[in-house]
């Protein structure tokens, strides 16, 4: 094989993102055993996983065979083995991920995103959450998150005219809507900049018949707590998971006792909460750390106060999978078996089962309270984890938001 018919396999791979030493040995050996693009793509693949995850390399687990099918075939069963193993982050050593250069600007935008939630999809089980996008990508930096595939360069986009923008959707009096703000970045974590908050605090205000979200992973709750004429209609939801996942895979964020204690801070002054478990992880033990936490919000919450807990997986599309892999930092969140998942890829539907059943049964105090619910995940999951299910997303969507306003009304509050 000729360089130049090496060069040719070796296009549209990740091949010049490995280390020099792996890419002369990899080249070395595609040209003795003569892989095809398939197969280099996927020994490239492996390669960058292994080194994200901080396990041998490939070199270590090569073993030159008769012909090259037995070489792959026990090179992904080391991989593979991995891959079914629980996340273990004892011997992990993560190097500490520096804040980004962020550019905060602040412009006109021709459109507000506001719209239908961007990966409702009718394969799985949806809510049909409306979502609304106050601002556009997000200063944490979390390894799993889609959010990295629709916005780069560091920048944060505020629009100059979201005021305007609210004022100018027209909203059915007569019918109860749930819209949420943190699908294009983080919900809390920029406060009040450019008058977000001001502006979106109004259009609850306007708009009494609408439960509007903010979901985050921060604890920037100052502007909630200095002002005491908000509206009823807001819901703070906190995306939650053990320390040791906060620490590996979701970087600059709060930690997590720093969400709960800001959860709890806006709870005792009478607002509704909610906690999301997406993504659940499959790591070493998890059954202990997600039961400490779990026992947590037993014991710190009044169900009563609690509008919503969600459950969902790591899923990934095939962007986000490209982006992980083209970013030079350490991290095990591949390390599972990317099952196919109505067009994305997923943990088996086994482990999410074992998974969410743990999570409702460990929460057995809240099921007449909270209400609970499974985010973009199979249909057949929700009969052996809750015990029923819906026939539609839309039947879905109205039991949730019936929900909602039996908890508003038990405080005492009017959504009409």
């Amino acid at each position: 094989m000729t360089d130049i018919q090496f060069n040719k396999k070796i296009e549209h791979t990740n091949f010049t993102k490995l280390p020099n030493e792996e890419q002369l040995f990899l080249k070395q050996k595609i040209k003795l055993y003569n892989f095809s693009h398939q197969e280099i793509r996927q020994l490239v693949e492996i390669s960058i996983d292994l080194s994200m995850w901080q396990e041998k390399a490939l070199v270590d687990i090569w073993e030159d065979k008769a012909n090259k099918k037995e070489i792959l075939k026990s090179i992904k069963s080391t991989y593979q083995k991995l891959q079914n193993s629980p996340t273990n982050y004892k011997h992990f050593n993560q190097p500490k991920i520096k804040a980004p250069k962020i550019k905060l600007i602040s412009e006109k935008k021709e459109n507000l995103g506001f719209g239908l939630c961007p990966v409702a999809s009718p394969k799985t089980r949806c809510c049909n959450l409306l979502t609304l996008d106050a601002v556009e990508s997000c200063g944490f930096d979390c390894s799993y998150c889609s959010i990295q595939s629709f916005y780069n360069d560091g920048k944060i986009t505020f629009d100059t005219s979201l005021k305007e923008k609210l004022e100018n959707i027209v909203l059915d009096p007569n019918e109860f809507y749930h819209i949420g703000t943190g699908q294009s970045s983080d919900s809390l974590m920029w406060g009040n900049r450019f008058g977000v908050l001001d502006n979106l605090v109004e259009f609850a205000k306007k708009h009494p018949n609408v439960m509007l979200e903010f979901k985050t992973k921060s604890d920037n709750i100052s502007y909630f707590l200095e002002h005491d004429d908000l509206p009823k209609n807001l819901l703070f939801t906190w995306s939650l998971n053990p320390q040791i996942i906060i620490d590996h895979e979701e970087h600059l964020t709060a930690s997590l006792d720093e969400r709960l204690n800001a959860a709890k801070k806006l709870h005792d002054k009478g607002h509704l909460v909610g906690f999301h478990f997406h993504p659940m992880i499959y790591i070493e033990n998890w059954e202990t750390e997600y039961g400490e936490v779990f026992q947590k919000l037993t014991e710190m919450f009044d169900p009563k106060k609690v509008a919503l807990l969600s459950l969902g997986t790591l899923t990934f599309i095939k962007p986000v999978l490209k982006q992980i892999r083209q970013r030079d930092f350490k991290t095990k969140i591949l390390q599972l078996p990317l099952v196919g998942a109505s067009g994305k890829f997923s943990y088996p539907l086994e482990t999410k089962r074992e998974m969410f059943k743990f999570a409702y049964d460990a929460l057995s105090a809240w099921h007449n309270e909270v209400y609970f619910y499974m985010c973009m995940e199979d249909h057949s999951l929700w009969k052996d984890v809750f015990g029923y299910e819906y026939p539609t997303n839309e039947s879905f969507e109205m039991d949730m938001k019936l929900s909602y306003m039996a908890k508003i009304k038990k405080l005492g509050y009017n959504y009409s």
